[in-house]
């Protein structure tokens, strides 16, 4: 995923969805906001790609949500399933990342420019996505690339289209 374009970082909660896009030379990364979950309803898979395609992303980065000490979660595979149905969908590379502390570095990233926390559980999944985003750029520019590439799902069901 060393191509040069806009990668679109996605942090997958039960709630919402962080989202952050990098500028087109992979240097900066911006939070772009959020997709708020229903539960009991469909992924916004569409929902995903239509904004993946309106900001000119040339590929997806999943943080992929280990516990403390690295092992898989329900969490962890759900991610996994989500990003393999997306890889069926569209063709644009998706990356799998490792997002531990991309949370609290963006909770404390908020607080020392001297923000509240308070009511902006939004703000803060984006700005995880854009924490996660940051580390893959900074890892590229470094000629090293983080995380695992995703292979399409071949067991869409009608529901996931």
């Amino acid at each position: 995923m060393s191509q040069v374009g806009r990668l679109f970082a996605v942090d997958w909660g039960d709630k919402r969805i962080g989202l952050a896009v990098s500028d087109e030379l992979g240097m900066l990364a911006s939070p772009v906001g959020v997709l708020t979950r229903r539960a009991g309803k469909r992924p916004p898979l569409a929902e995903l790609m239509r904004q993946a395609e309106e900001l000119g992303a040339t590929g997806y980065v999943f943080g992929l949500p280990f516990d403390p000490a690295g092992a898989e979660t329900d969490r962890t595979r759900e991610v996994r399933e989500i990003a393999a149905k997306l890889a069926s969908r569209q063709s644009l590379p998706i990356r799998l990342v490792d997002e531990r502390f991309t949370t609290s570095s963006a909770l404390r990233s908020i607080r020392e420019q001297g923000g509240s926390t308070r009511g902006r559980k939004g703000d803060v999944d984006a700005m995880a996505a854009c924490v996660l985003l940051e580390s893959v750029l900074r890892a590229a520019s470094q000629g090293v690339e983080l995380g695992e590439m995703v292979v399409a799902s071949g067991d869409l069901s009608a529901d996931d289209v």
